[in-house]
């Protein structure tokens, strides 16, 4: 396992495991789809309603996270009406200057009633059927705030799951003109979990070559 974790701390919260149909959830985590960005790579497109394999990209998010949270948001700053036809509740960011994954993450642990909060990208189409469930047995063994996914090479810093006690420092923070998702976590109290079994369910599609590559992989399968 890969961990960065210094200084002592308590969740002060219980949790457990419940089955669903098929997979683990974890209560006491609310979840939350980030695609409340420019998408400057990808041309300004909304990329969460970017079509693959036929669907738009937060369809293959939700499929993937909602059995793993409740309640689930997405965050969003454009394209309301649209984000809230999926049926779950969206949530904006506090300024309207696309301030980046942190203004989604303060949205979201601003509206989360639960003690911790899990964060994915609407560009990742793929996810362990058991993220939640280890970034908390991370988050638990070495008493962080922060859990956040490792492939083996590099931190995924928008896969991760938040103590929700972290609203107020992370708004100081971008109060104070911060913005670099990473060095915020790094300040804080960071665990590091091991994703090294699965790393290609980290995939962002950030380009338009990445969205045609993932296209043909997923056509080469069936």
């Amino acid at each position: 396992m890969i961990w960065g974790v210094c200084g002592p701390d308590h969740m002060g919260a219980s949790f457990r495991m419940e089955r669903s149909t098929e997979e683990s959830r974890v209560t006491g985590i609310s979840g939350v789809i980030l695609a409340g960005g420019r998408a400057r790579r990808m041309g300004g497109r909304d990329k969460g309603l970017i079509a693959l394999d036929g669907r738009p990209l937060i369809e293959h998010v939700i499929q993937g996270i909602a059995p793993q949270v409740q309640p689930l948001y997405i965050n969003a700053n454009r394209n309301l009406s649209t984000y809230a036809g999926f049926g779950l509740p969206v949530i904006r960011d506090r300024s309207d200057d696309f301030a980046g994954p942190l203004a989604g993450m303060l949205a979201a642990l601003e509206a989360c009633q639960t003690p911790l909060l899990l964060c994915v990208p609407c560009d990742g189409p793929w996810l362990p059927p058991d993220l939640a469930q280890r970034l908390l047995q991370g988050l638990r063994a070495q008493t962080a705030e922060i859990a956040c996914a490792h492939d083996g090479e590099r931190l995924h810093p928008v896969f991760a799951l938040l103590d929700r006690r972290l609203r107020q420092p992370l708004a100081d923070y971008l109060d104070a003109g911060g913005r670099g998702v990473q060095r915020w976590m790094h300040g804080r109290r960071l665990a590091q979990v091991d994703f090294s079994d699965c790393p290609r369910l980290f995939v962002n599609i950030n380009t338009q070559e990445t969205l045609e590559a993932v296209a043909r992989r997923l056509a080469e399968r069936r």
